[in-house]
């Protein structure tokens, strides 16, 4: 039986020349919920599973052409943001999905990589406050991403202060021995998601998250189930993770192992 139309996913996404994390994360994790991913390049990079070296951001005009060709052929009510390269690309982007209605828009807050280079100025933070992240359904920042967005605040403060209804707040880059990770809506805490710590450095586990969120959000899964599912999804892929290059692992989205 042919399926004719397929639940899509607008992406918004660094390109990562290893293969670990940005679009080819987000191609491969939509993949395999039955999605199909419409990726939009936001930045071109020169980095390893070691470092980031070079950002090279995409012209606006050009995101703004492939956005509305693809908008005027194929439907879409999801979108899944990841790597922003400028303050302007930030206001473009708000911009284009400003003006269309009834979007699900999931926000990775990168601020800065896994090997901790930093990737925003504090110009793109603001404009992501101010102007994209009140368009969005949910964020999935981790506690160094929350304490760029809202610094100064505790957790709570600091959501509460988020213009979004949802927010998936990771803790991994914090814990030692458990992870856990909390759900909050309206600034009310509603789930608590904990799983054993890895050993190893990951890179691309926070896209892939992202990534199953909108993927499940797009074929009509509801919010908490759709944290939860894709949660359970991204640590399985860790639990299988590949050693590619000298120092962080690629999370195993093809193929996870089965808890």
């Amino acid at each position: 039986m042919v399926r004719l139309e397929a639940d899509s996913v607008l992406l918004f996404s660094g390109l990562d020349p290893s293969g670990a994390a940005g679009v080819s994360a987000d191609i491969e994790t939509i993949n395999q919920f039955g999605v199909t991913p419409l990726p939009i390049i936001t930045t071109l990079t020169a980095q390893n599973t070691q470092r980031v070296l070079s950002l090279e951001p995409t012209k606006n005009s050009l995101l703004e052409l492939q956005f509305k060709l693809i908008d005027e052929d194929i439907s879409f009510n999801t979108v899944k943001i990841g790597l922003l390269g400028t303050t302007s690309q930030v206001k473009t982007i708000s911009k284009l999905l400003s003006n269309k209605q009834g979007l699900n828009i999931v926000l990775d807050p990168i601020i800065s990589s896994s090997t901790d280079d930093i990737l925003s100025s504090k110009e793109m933070i603001d404009a992501m406050k101010n102007e994209l992240i009140p368009l969005c359904l949910i964020l999935t920042p981790n506690l160094a991403e929350l304490n760029a967005l809202a610094p100064g605040l505790n957790e709570e403060s600091a959501i509460s202060s988020l213009n979004c209804p949802w927010v998936l707040l990771t803790t991994s880059d914090s814990s030692e021995i458990q992870v856990e990770h909390r759900l909050y809506h309206n600034a009310n805490l509603v789930s608590k998601f904990t799983y054993k710590k890895l050993t190893g450095q990951y890179h691309g586990s926070g896209c892939t998250l992202s990534s199953a969120i909108a993927a499940l959000l797009a074929d009509n899964v509801p919010v908490e189930d759709a944290c939860k599912k894709a949660l359970d999804y991204t640590y399985q892929s860790l639990l299988s993770a590949k050693k590619v290059g000298k120092m962080q692992y690629h999370p195993n989205r093809t193929f996870p192992k089965q808890l």
